[in-house]
């Protein structure tokens, strides 16, 4: 449970220094007395720490091979990362039984010397699954056992070196039925049980969560979960966690009850987490588009730091250089707080600020 205190006139004029604020900070007394935080006393990563709660981002590892920059913003700024791509089964297993562990051995050495945590991210998914693994070529019982290998082989390869697994990824409709995916309908519903204990099997201190988007306030989707996960604590099943993508979009606004959700997941005993936040604008921006992003960033960091169980709050990418929404969302873009060139949009600078007072 996170404490805040009164704010002092000392520090509400940290606060305006660190804002970039000089005209408010000139006019208060108390402000010439403080000294303005270096950068990286200012970066997220200093901040969050300070407020309990760990700011990650999804990792693009060809950018962080060939893009210094962007290497050193992640040093900098974040304590968690996540691989946006090389830990999915399409790529750690392109064809069957040959393993490629290279990228994602890249990217959690990279963590590990910065100090950082690593999600990893994920395993068991309908989605950028292997072009070999298909329902032509194996029967259900066939499919069960690729899948625990699966799981049982990604897991004890990372086993100690990953802090949570998004388990289960998108496996809900937003209208609360289930995916209609390759497991569901060879394996039935309890291949999301199965997979948790595989995964609970291999590395038993590794943190399991559940995974998705459009989750964020109370609705048909979160409530699909809800109902499973009180499911699966009934049958014993070891599911830590309730991830909370956080894909969100301007012209759609903030759900007003995400910090009620959060509060019913963590009432069933979970840790909850923000695993993938950005938000996207229709292009081009204006300041109004740019203010609603800065809000809806946030919205979800405040609801993360209001809540008792909620650990990390993790972008899908900080920079537009390598954002992925341009090549989905037809017009859409601007989804980072930082843009093209690295420079800080104002959600950065909220962000910033939100995690400033939550430290105090």
């Amino acid at each position: 449970m996170r404490v805040h205190k009164a704010w002092s006139a000392a520090a509400l004029a940290s606060l305006a220094l660190l804002a970039g604020s000089p005209a408010v900070a000139a006019e208060d007394p108390a402000a010439a007395a403080v000294k303005p935080a270096s950068p990286r006393e200012q970066s997220l990563r200093v901040l969050a720490d300070r407020a309990g709660v760990r700011i990650g981002t999804a990792v693009d590892t060809t950018a962080l091979a060939a893009d210094a920059p962007y290497r050193e913003t992640i040093e900098r700024e974040f304590s968690s990362v996540t691989p946006e791509n090389v830990m999915k089964w399409q790529l750690v297993e392109p064809q069957q039984g040959v393993y490629d562990w290279a990228a994602a051995d890249r990217l959690v050495d990279f963590a590990r010397a910065n100090g950082q945590t690593v999600r990893g991210h994920t395993l068991v998914w309908h989605s950028q699954n292997p072009d070999w693994l298909t329902e032509d070529a194996f029967t259900p019982a066939q499919l069960r056992a690729l899948l625990r290998k699966h799981v049982i082989d990604q897991v004890t390869h990372f086993k100690g070196r990953i802090w949570h697994w998004d388990v289960a990824n998108e496996i809900f409709n937003d209208d609360g039925t289930w995916r209609d995916t390759i497991w569901l309908r060879n394996l039935g519903k309890g291949y999301v049980a199965d997979a948790f204990r595989w995964a609970r099997q291999a590395d038993p201190q590794a943190k399991l969560f559940l995974n998705d988007y459009n989750n964020e306030g109370v609705n048909a989707k979160s409530d699909a979960y809800y109902r499973l996960v009180r499911e699966l604590k009934a049958q014993r099943v070891p599911v830590d966690g309730y991830g909370i993508q956080g894909h969100l979009a301007v012209q759609y606004g903030v759900p007003g009850d995400t910090l009620a959700n959060l509060r019913r997941f963590e009432a069933l005993g979970l840790q909850t987490a923000f695993t993938e936040v950005d938000v996207r604008m229709p292009l081009p921006a204006d300041p109004i588009k740019v203010q609603a992003q800065a809000q809806g960033f946030t919205a979800l960091l405040q609801a993360c730091l209001l809540a008792r169980r909620c650990v990390s709050y993790t972008l899908w990418g900080f920079t537009d250089r390598y954002s992925w929404v341009p090549d989905v969302f037809d017009g859409e873009g601007s989804a980072t707080p930082l843009d093209a060139d690295l420079v800080p949009k104002p959600a950065w600078f909220a962000m910033r600020d939100t995690l400033t007072l939550a430290g105090r």
